[in-house]
């Protein structure tokens, strides 16, 4: 975690106590959405990330509601570290963000874990008829 550690508090402003669950914002909650994904991509990079270090994340930027691209790290950081509280964040990427979401199902499929490939599968149920017809290709030989 040594060089994410110093280009995250570029990001963030660790507090003196290093409990990695606490995330601090150097000017607020409110970051743009380029400092958040770049902050999400760092994380990205860290083989492990507890769940209240998620929990945490959301809480302070609101990652579930912020645009699409954060939205899509912040889905993938939820399926890499298998934070199931947040799988609805997931879905509701998946259903109403179709174009970027392909990636995603391969995401679910990758970790081979029971309950992220049924919730790749539900989605795609969900929106298959409305999907366009190549990516519900894509999606359907990594799925079925």
């Amino acid at each position: 975690m040594g060089v994410t550690l110093v280009i995250l508090s570029l990001v963030v402003h660790q507090p003196a106590d290093p409990n990695p669950s606490l995330f601090v914002p150097a000017c607020g909650p409110q970051l743009t959405s380029d400092r958040l994904v770049l902050l999400l991509e760092l994380l990205l990079e860290e083989e492990v990330l507890s769940s209240s270090t998620l929990r945490s994340l959301n809480t302070t930027y609101h990652l579930h509601t912020q645009d699409a691209e954060v939205r899509h790290r912040w889905c993938e950081l939820v399926l890499k570290h298998g934070h199931s509280q947040a799988y609805q964040d997931v879905q509701h990427f998946l259903v109403h963000d179709q174009a970027m979401g392909v990636y995603l199902y391969g995401e679910l499929m990758v970790q081979e874990k029971a309950e992220q490939q049924a919730l790749a599968r539900r989605c795609l149920s969900l929106v298959q008829e409305e999907m366009d017809q190549s990516a519900r290709r894509v999606v359907e030989e990594m799925i079925l």
